[in-house]
């Protein structure tokens, strides 16, 4: 069984015009893993819907502490992208999991967004990786504590 976190972040925005603010919606996790042909092993708990700027030291102490005793040793976690590898670092102390986090450059709502490719990506990584902490990003895989988002050329990449 596969642990699915989410936060909130871009993958969950809704936009209603382009003069209004967003905000984070209901999470399309559900749809994107049907869409990708994944109909179970997993079990969804909405933890937050923020975006990731907007997280607090005590919002990733929620989510650790919801990694650490939520009872599964697989867990993947919807994240915004700005903040993704702080959180990660904070989860680097769960050792004996394996945690995947994942998220999008553009709202899963968005007809050319990344969301689709990155859940199923980290889906598979979830999986297949060792016990650790990562970041799944648009086809790579980065260690806790080795990645920054490039917010110029909009990609995560290896420090």
């Amino acid at each position: 069984m596969i642990q699915i976190l989410t936060t909130g972040g871009t993958i969950d925005k809704v936009y209603f015009d382009a003069n209004s603010e967003f905000e984070i919606g209901e999470t399309l996790l559900p749809e994107l893993l049907a869409e990708s042909n994944i109909h179970g092993g997993y079990q969804i708990r909405g933890l937050l819907r923020k975006d990731s700027l907007e997280m607090t030291d005590e919002d990733r102490a929620r989510v650790l502490e919801a990694a650490r005793t939520g009872g599964c040793n697989r867990i993947l976690i919807t994240h915004g992208t700005d903040t993704m590898a702080e959180t990660a670092g904070v989860l680097s102390s769960l050792a004996d999991k394996t945690i995947v986090l994942t998220g999008a450059m553009q709202p899963a709502r968005m007809r050319r967004s990344d969301a689709l490719f990155n859940i199923g990506f980290a889906w598979a990584a979830v999986q297949l990786l060792p016990a650790g902490v990562y970041i799944a990003m648009n086809g790579e895989v980065f260690p806790a504590g080795s990645v920054r988002k490039n917010l110029k050329a909009q990609r995560f990449e290896r420090t």
